[in-house]
């Protein structure tokens, strides 16, 4: 009888879950969402990608990162988080859109979020900024169909109305 109610139970866990995944319920937090969707378009560099590192942390003048080496997935996993914390700092004054602008700093930098029409829409009360969100889709002067994708994946999961 004790194995029948077992069984039962992981059953209905299972469909509660599938349920749930189904109508777009997170299954984690927003900062775990964040660090998913980084890691799916990222990849984990290579050494050819160079000064790319990691899930594409940037390397600064002082870092001591290897040219020849990757960085393990727990090491880059590691940093990824460790940039995305600080970028979340940066942007604390906006509240809930302090995680969907450092998501959008960490694909193409703070200082292009800063001039950007997201932060300036933010800045006057507009939260209308889908659109403006997801423009930020260019390669090399062209929209990239990738890249929008990242932006649209990442306004549906982190922006909060």
């Amino acid at each position: 009888m004790r194995k029948f109610i077992i069984i039962i139970t992981g059953v209905i866990v299972s469909l509660a879950l599938m349920a749930a995944a189904r109508q777009g319920a997170p299954k984690t937090d927003m900062f775990e969402q964040t660090v998913e969707i980084i890691k799916k378009y990222e990849t984990l560099h290579k050494p050819r990608h160079w000064p790319l590192v990691g899930y594409g942390h940037k390397v600064l003048p002082g870092e001591k990162y290897s040219r020849k080496k990757a960085l393990t997935e727990k090491e880059a996993d590691a940093l990824l988080r460790k940039d995305l914390r600080k970028l979340c700092r940066i942007y604390r004054s906006y509240g809930k859109d302090s995680l969907l602008l450092a998501a959008l700093a960490y694909n193409i930098g703070h200082g292009a979020v800063n001039r950007s029409s997201v932060v300036k829409k933010l800045k006057a009360g507009n939260r209308d900024i889908r659109s403006s969100y997801i423009s930020h889709c260019r390669y090399r002067g062209k929209e990239h169909a990738q890249i929008k994708r990242r932006r649209t994946e990442e306004f549906e999961k982190l922006f909060i109305p």
